[in-house]
């Protein structure tokens, strides 16, 4: 098996060549022998933090985790992979027009950034990445593209590597024609486009959504950290000894902001390689955003836990594609797609998938339209019925319909995908409809021994209601690590995402409509570009509290948001809000954090200062009287209240002088006191603090969590707002 050996920071006085010798030289006294350890070391990571990638037996990994100068040994896991209007709908455009107090134009869009992103490469080819009017690259910039001649660097795409001796050491070879960072398969070049992609003018999908494609910081440089590779039948895609050296390329080569789509079951923070090598990029500066995860609504299922980090969950934008099923009984159903119109008006015949089983398929697995599973006899020229789910894509379906010889696909949600539809372009005339609708459209085929309907041609609405909501697919909080860290932090469009493609897949799409947490982590990441552009001395943890602070919590028709049932959406699905570029640039306060806060974090974890020395490359001693509930993070969570509970906060003045009034939406059946009640600023970087003391007042049985909200205000300019959830014991 192999594993991430990690053995905490550098020692600035050794060159990598010394750090990659001392690894040989570490390994060699476990495995023996030179010979076994060229066999067994997979990588070295010997640039920004310490520690190396091998193949190891489990008895070997357990010495080497025993060893005094080892913080810990990770078994190398697989990760999953987690997509013009949304600028548009987070007001940084309105109609295409850029007012003067839009971020993008006091951010300079971004210019001369520098944006990483870790996933399944670059399709270098796309007009998102061209550099026509690009001066030089920025003299920081370390890094560059390997195997230029496949994906050339121009001044656009400044970096392009490749990482998969992990994925390899576990699944086996790659073809060698796989030893590049071209994008074969799509998602990075959608997610890369959507951080830092130019603006593409003309961009369409079946002739639907037309309009110009762009970046959140569409002038900045981009690099690409190919990490993600074909799936196998053992599983993978993303290895993490792979993930953790893309991160330290990245660190090592300057850039500014790391986007990172994929993700997988939560770890303790010392054993979780992703969660590592953030916290070294955030060390030098570098903000780190995750997807949250597309495991939702499941209560815990959200991913990426590491304070340090930015996590963000997925929600919808104003624009819907419609494509709406008419069924003779006069029904009327909305569905949403971008695929082609069926060839002729008027009138199929409908058949549900479970009438047209094949013979030795079963009735679960017909319903699901799962391959091999439909009679093309019975499903020729008709309009199959299917339902969504069953470890299939909603693409896939569409797939295996159209190979049965069927004339469309109206795919229905299953109960727990509720209302959460989405656009896709399907290989045949299809539309997506919600759980509701397809109860009504069963009924109608139980109805009748001829049902007849049609799927109209898909068109862009805009200015829907509500919106946005959240995505049902996006995964929810609790925290399953640290309960007292509220997890996602932020969420930003992720449903129906049109950006650069790979055109290696068929049918050929230039720009292609994605949605799923992956979409909305670039978003976030591109607006963290904007906002180092115009505030560079601010650290991660102020970037990430003024994106937590100024979020919306309200839809457009000025109630609170919603979920994917139309129930409120609370903290553990929104996090603090839907982003707000413009409101960010300008936060008056920021929660801000050091390198030293996260290491005190970490002292509440209960690792000892040996452990905490490594990770901080110097001496550090923990804290006496040390509480999480003191972390200096940008929301407030009471994990098991019992009795009376005192948190403590600081807030450092980014803003011009005034004074802050708190205002308190206390949680149900919790009494909340803040002191002092009103804060004073005399000058920028000013840090005041105060003290929020919390108990059930006994009014109300808690059962759960109960939800509010903290508000600092300075007149009508700035109200910096934080989500408080408690559990009681």
């Amino acid at each position: 098996m192999s594993y991430i050996v990690y053995l905490g920071g550098i020692n600035q006085e050794l060159e990598a060549s010394q750090i990659k010798d001392s690894h040989f030289e570490f390994l060699g006294s476990i495995l023996g022998s030179k010979e076994r350890v060229d066999e067994a070391l997979i990588y070295s990571y010997n640039k920004q933090f310490n520690g190396f990638a091998a193949l190891l037996d489990e008895e070997d990994a357990a010495k080497l985790a025993e060893h005094p100068d080892v913080v810990s040994v990770i078994q190398n896991k697989g990760r999953k992979l987690h997509t013009t209007h949304s600028w548009d709908f987070l007001k940084l455009e309105k109609n295409g027009v850029i007012g003067s107090s839009s971020l993008w134009t006091k951010a300079k869009f971004g210019e001369n950034i520098i944006i990483a992103n870790l996933d399944t490469g670059v399709w270098h080819e796309s007009k998102s990445f061209n550099d026509y009017g690009y001066g030089p690259i920025p003299s920081k910039w370390k890094g560059g593209c390997e195997n230029q001649t496949l994906v050339p660097c121009n001044n656009k795409l400044i970096g392009a590597k490749y990482y998969n001796k992990g994925f390899q050491a576990r699944y086996g070879k790659l073809n060698s024609s796989m030893n590049t960072a071209h994008d074969h398969e799509g998602h990075g070049s959608h997610t890369l486009s959507t951080a830092g992609g130019n603006f593409v003018p003309g961009v369409s999908i079946n002739g639907l959504g037309t309009g110009t494609a762009k970046g959140g910081s569409p002038r900045a440089r981009v690099a690409a950290y190919k990490v993600c590779w074909p799936p196998t039948l053992l599983g993978g895609q993303c290895d993490d000894a792979d993930i953790v050296k893309a991160f330290e390329s990245a660190i090592h080569d300057g850039v500014d902001v790391i986007s990172i789509s994929l993700g997988g079951p939560p770890a303790e923070y010392k054993n979780d390689g992703l969660a590592i090598a953030s916290f070294h990029a955030v060390k030098k500066g570098i903000t780190v955003v995750f997807s949250a995860g597309n495991d939702g609504p499941t209560p815990g299922s959200v991913t990426n836990l590491a304070p340090w980090a930015i996590t963000v969950g997925a929600s919808t934008t104003d624009r819907e594609f419609q494509s709406f099923v008419d069924l003779a009984n006069e029904l009327n159903l909305k569905g949403l797609s971008m695929s082609k119109p069926l060839p002729h008006s008027g009138f199929y015949p409908l058949i549900n998938a479970a009438n047209a089983k094949a013979q030795n398929a079963s009735m679960m697995n017909a319903t699901l339209c799962a391959k091999g599973a439909l009679d093309p006899k019975k499903v020729e020229g008709k309009i199959l019925v299917c339902l969504r789910g069953g470890n299939m894509g909603r693409v896939e379906k569409g797939v295996v319909a159209a190979s049965a010889g069927a004339a469309g696909m109206i795919l229905c949600n299953a109960e727990a995908d509720g209302n959460e539809l989405i656009a896709d372009p399907h290989v045949l005339p299809a539309t997506h409809i919600t759980y509701a609708d397809g109860l009504r459209l069963y009924a109608y085929l139980n109805s009748t021994n001829e049902p007849l309907g049609y799927i109209t041609q898909p068109e862009t609405a805009l200015n829907i209601k509500p919106a946005p909501f959240m995505a049902g697919f996006s995964s929810r909080g609790p925290n399953t690590i640290t309960p007292e860290i509220l997890k996602p932090d932020i969420t930003a469009p992720g449903v129906n995402i049109i950006a650069a493609y790979s055109e290696n897949e068929e049918p050929v799409l230039p720009y292609n409509i994605l949605s799923g947490t992956s979409m909305s982590c670039p978003h976030v990441a591109g607006v963290v570009g904007l906002l180092k552009s115009i505030h560079p001395d601010w650290s991660p943890a102020a970037i990430k509290s003024a994106i937590m602070t100024t979020a919306n919590i309200k839809d457009n028709n000025g109630s609170p948001m919603l979920d994917e049932n139309k129930n409120e959406a609370n903290q553990f699905s929104r996090g603090a809000g839907d982003i707000d570029p413009n409101r960010a640039m300008n936060p008056g306060l920021v929660y801000d954090s050091t390198v030293n806060d996260y290491l005190d974090f970490l002292c509440t974890r209960g690792y000892n200062n040996t452990i905490i020395q490594k990770f901080s490359d110097h001496p550090y001693q923990c804290p006496e009287n040390n509480s999480i509930l003191d972390f200096n993070y940008p929301s407030i969570t009471v994990h098991k209240l019992n009795g009376t509970v005192t948190v403590t906060r600081r807030l450092t003045n980014v803003g011009p002088p005034g004074i802050y009034t708190v205002r308190v939406k206390s949680p149900a059946g919790i009494s909340v006191d803040v002191k002092p009640n009103i804060l004073s600023f005399g000058k920028k970087g000013e840090v005041q603090k105060f003290e929020l003391t919390m108990k059930a007042d006994g009014t109300s049985v808690i059962r759960d969590y109960v939800f509010g909200e903290l508000i600092w205000s300075n007149g009508k300019h700035y109200h910096v707002k934080s989500p408080i959830v408690v559990s009681v014991a």
